[in-house]
């Protein structure tokens, strides 16, 4: 992984249930919580108390025979957290099945020194066993058997976004269907931010956006989210954790918390879709701190100038009022005052009405490419993906509400 800060930080990024190690920095600062170092017998005992009962609990040698013993051919992605398996169950009663048979799951595995430890394992459990929306990733169980620590997910077969937009060799994605997404990512924040005990899910990023056979966008990774601000309290004090150049600057600063943070990862977000770029560079030969959002606010600020950052790989398939629109968007999302950045209610109601206005797509003319002279950005890296996933084929444009909180 790359150490995009000059400062030294700990890396905390956990592998894409279906992709790749991630390749950004995390930052990571002393916690003010207790040492996550729990004691394996303990912590296991307490687990399944406080797990939701909707969450089928596995046994640590049938995910070992569903994986085939965790092969090496099956190992679909790694990062932090440990490693991510191709495996296969029985839809009905979870049992290991041959491969072939059953549905394909993606099984992921803690390391016993991962920073992502227990207590992050247990906020994935709890967070995605109780939480159930069409664009948040489907926990199917857990297992929780000595020191061992695994979660089992529905297998995304087009596997993360960072795939898609930074991988090489790959059939680029489309302006509408990168509209489609923002909007599925917009969907699932927004549900969460709108829930009575709403929650700041804090680790928005490419790759933790996975996609189905649809390319339907679902959110991963839970690890790090956090319940809001209850009360009078405006935000949550918490250790500094997240990505380098997803977290918000005022969360960085002072470790506050609130769900205006997740609105400028969205923003960060939306602008690789649109310039098709990484957030930070990826170069481990050239050292830079610049970020992406650094590189593109002057030409976000300028709506004439917008054509200008628009991913070449698009071929001009856009409209330029679409662009303009979203660009726009980008802006508010990426406001350095939290308290003037949209909601991702009216983010999500802005991309919605984007989609269905009459700005997709729209042929460049002959000879006149809008992307003939673009400015010097942070390069785009590559990385070896390994692009996979299940479908819930679910409609974007369904209501927020249709979902669920047990409690």
């Amino acid at each position: 992984m790359g150490n995009t800060c000059r400062k030294p930080v700990c890396h905390d990024s956990s592998p894409s249930l279906f992709g790749s190690t991630n390749t950004q920095s995390n930052i990571k600062q002393t916690s003010d919580s207790p040492d996550q170092k729990t004691d394996s017998k303990t912590s296991s005992s307490n687990d399944d108390k406080s797990i939701s009962k909707d969450v089928k609990s596995f046994s640590f040698n049938d995910l070992k025979e569903a994986t085939r013993n965790f092969r090496q051919e099956n190992l679909i992605g790694e990062g932090g957290f440990g490693f991510v398996y191709k495996g296969w169950i029985d839809e009905n009663t979870g049992a290991p099945t041959k491969p072939g048979n059953g549905i394909v799951v993606a099984i992921k595995k803690l390391k016993p020194e991962s920073f992502q430890g227990h207590k992050e394992w247990l906020a994935e459990v709890n967070y995605l066993g109780q939480l159930h929306h069409e664009n948040l990733v489907k926990l199917i169980g857990y297992c929780s058997e000595g020191k061992n620590r695994l979660l089992v997910y529905e297998f995304m077969q087009k596997g993360s976004l960072e795939n898609h937009l930074f991988r090489k060799g790959v059939q680029p994605i489309s302006w509408m269907t990168r509209i489609s997404i923002a909007i599925g990512v917009a969907r699932g924040l927004a549900f969460l931010h709108s829930l009575d005990a709403n929650v700041i899910y804090r680790d928005l990023k490419a790759s933790n956006i996975l996609l189905d056979s649809d390319f339907n966008a679902n959110l991963s990774d839970f690890g790090l989210a956090r319940d809001g601000p209850t009360g009078d309290n405006t935000h949550v004090s918490t250790r500094i954790i997240g990505t380098h150049g997803y977290a918000a600057p005022e969360y960085v600063a002072t470790g506050h918390l609130t769900l205006r943070s997740d609105v400028y990862s969205f923003g960060v977000v939306l602008l690789e879709l649109l310039t098709g770029r990484r957030v930070v560079e990826d170069d481990r030969q050239v050292y830079t701190e610049e970020t992406l959002v650094d590189w593109a606010m002057p030409f976000l600020s300028d709506s004439r100038r917008i054509l200008r950052i628009m991913d070449t790989k698009l071929g001009g398939q856009y409209s330029k009022k679409g662009a303009q629109a979203a660009a726009a968007l980008v802006l508010k999302c990426l406001n350095t005052d939290p308290k003037h950045r949209p909601t991702m209610v009216n983010v999500l109601a802005a991309l919605e009405a984007l989609h269905s206005s009459n700005s997709f797509p729209k042929k460049p003319k002959s000879g006149t490419d809008n992307h003939n002279s673009v400015p010097r950005t942070p390069k785009s890296g590559t990385e070896n993906h390994h692009p996979t996933k299940h479908s819930s084929h679910h409609h974007l444009h369904k209501s927020i509400a249709n979902t669920t909180r047990k409690h």
